[in-house]
């Protein structure tokens, strides 16, 4: 709080105590008082009044100091009603009361709340492990079916499994600290699992890998690391060129981090569209075009890296390609997250 601000919030006490003042000093020139007198009460007055609204400023201002360093103490800032002091005058502490009530009714909402998130989160990942058995026992079923409803069938399962692995990890990202646990790994075996687990999908879009030099240790999740690379890939998938398909995989140093870029010769994406990509349920004009996408694909990967420390980018051009650039954070950044 400024003094200025401190006078207009008073403005109107101190307005009416001049006019106090006015007409005391008409009322006492009028019944005879010298003036002289007159004018000395007047200074006395206007000195203990500046006095006292000196004194109060620097109260209030103390106070209010201390309010916001509490507040900026506290983790939870909704707990700031329960941490501090009584206030000194009778309405104060009436005042303080029923904001006291309100909070303690907001803290119980918030309770409930986050029991009701945290329930429907246990239901979403026991559901995707549930549904994991089904989709692993009809893909089992196809190796006796037919070569072309075969590959039919094993990719729009292959869509199943990405579709539930997305909602898996989206329920996971609210709680990520007993999730992932980060350790030193090597990329080479995170990028090699990866095309691993996406293989048939690959191989069916007629996909040609080509990697670099990925021998380099990074700091992360494997199993989260893994999840972000497989949605590029499936984008890849979805929205390569009929002729050659090619994905390049590599990666570099550049001072203290280790940059991992993944581009292909796809259909790339409009330039108007580019900085919306990241954007919760954005699917863009070649996701309605192509249709099947929900838009959260790239949504979680930057929620993802976020949580891992990863610095995401994505480039493109459009009927050129795209190219994404992870950032793997140094051992001394891990203190940071």
């Amino acid at each position: 709080m400024t003094f200025q601000e401190f006078i207009s919030d008073h403005l109107g006490k101190i307005i009416l105590q001049i006019l106090i003042m006015t007409l005391v000093s008409v009322i006492l020139l009028t019944t005879g008082t010298q003036s002289g007198i007159v004018i000395l009460l007047l200074v006395i007055l206007c000195l203990i009044r500046i006095t006292v609204f000196v004194i109060d400023f620097i109260r209030c201002r103390s106070h209010l100091k201390e309010l916001e360093s509490i507040l900026s103490g506290l983790d939870q800032k909704y707990l700031f009603a329960e941490c501090v002091p009584q206030p000194p005058t009778i309405y104060e502490r009436r005042l303080f009361g029923l904001m006291h009530c309100s909070y303690k009714s907001m803290i119980g909402a918030v309770s409930d709340a986050q029991s009701a998130q945290k329930e429907y989160r246990e239901y979403v990942e026991s559901w995707v492990h549930e549904i994991k058995s089904p989709i692993t026992a009809a893909e089992l079923i196809c190796h006796g079916v037919d070569s072309e409803p075969r590959r039919r069938l094993t990719q729009e399962l292959a869509q199943i499994k990405a579709h539930v692995e997305r909602a898996l990890f989206y329920a996971r990202a609210e709680i990520p600290e007993q999730d992932f646990i980060i350790r030193q790994i090597n990329l080479e075996e995170i990028v090699s699992e990866t095309i691993e687990n996406y293989r048939t999908l690959l191989i069916q879009s007629g996909i040609r890998i080509e990697t670099g030099d990925l021998n380099y240790p990074v700091y992360t999740d494997s199993k989260w690391a893994c999840f972000i690379l497989g949605q590029f890939l499936q984008n890849t998938a979805r929205y390569s060129k009929k002729d050659t398909p090619i994905v390049k995989i590599s990666a570099e140093l550049r001072e203290h981090n280790l940059i991992l870029t993944i581009s292909d010769n796809g259909i790339g994406i409009p330039a108007h569209e580019l900085p919306r990509v990241f954007d919760r349920g954005f699917t863009g004009s070649n996701g309605r075009a192509r249709g099947g996408s929900t838009g959260m694909g790239l949504y979680l990967c930057r929620k993802l890296s976020e949580l891992l420390g990863i610095d995401l980018q994505i480039t493109s051009t459009e009927h050129e390609g795209t190219q994404v650039m992870l950032s793997f954070p140094a051992k001394e950044s891990l203190t940071k997250m």
